[in-house]
């Protein structure tokens, strides 16, 4: 081969190969959003606000992004275990980025999505609703100890309500 068609090839490849690296330029930095512990306590303060209203002693645990206590509140008269399952509602809501009612019913509905119970940490009772910052979810709050999974739900949407120019 001669040397100017050597040349024409190895610059062709050297374009090629620019045009490839400069197509997958993907950040390899990422930004997120996620839930403040000032924030965190304003959820939960205000969640177990709304329920008490409501004449309910429950705990409310916020949890950030991916999953991690920032926050819990448990009222006075909260029994023990609503420690554990506000945390594993909103995990489960942080992790799934829906709420644990909604994941409940298609459980129960649909028989692809009925071993979602069996994933690790994952507890499919109403009371889990994420914590949205416009479409982003940066967080998620659990609530256990109203006599019913869509009370406690009703508590934590109340709250998030209550906060929602703090959530734009």
């Amino acid at each position: 081969m001669n040397t100017p068609i050597r040349t024409a090839l190895a610059l062709s490849l050297l374009a090629a190969c620019a045009f490839a690296q400069a197509q997958s330029a993907a950040p390899l930095v990422r930004s997120e959003r996620n839930v403040s512990l000032e924030l965190a306590n304003q959820i939960a303060a205000a969640t177990v606000a709304a329920c008490s209203a409501n004449g309910h002693a429950v705990t409310a645990t916020v949890v950030d992004r991916a999953g991690n206590v920032r926050a819990v509140q448990r009222a006075d008269n909260a029994g023990p275990h609503t420690l554990e399952a506000s945390r594993l509602k909103a995990y489960t809501s942080a992790s799934a980025r829906n709420t644990t009612l909604a994941m409940m019913e298609a459980s129960q509905k649909n028989p692809a999505a009925a071993n979602l119970k069996d994933i690790p940490g994952y507890l499919l009772l109403g009371g889990g609703v994420p914590v949205r910052a416009g479409n982003e979810v940066i967080g998620a709050v659990g609530v256990g100890g109203a006599p019913g999974g869509h009370l406690d739900e009703q508590c934590a949407v109340a709250a998030l309500d209550q906060l929602k120019a703090a959530l734009q």
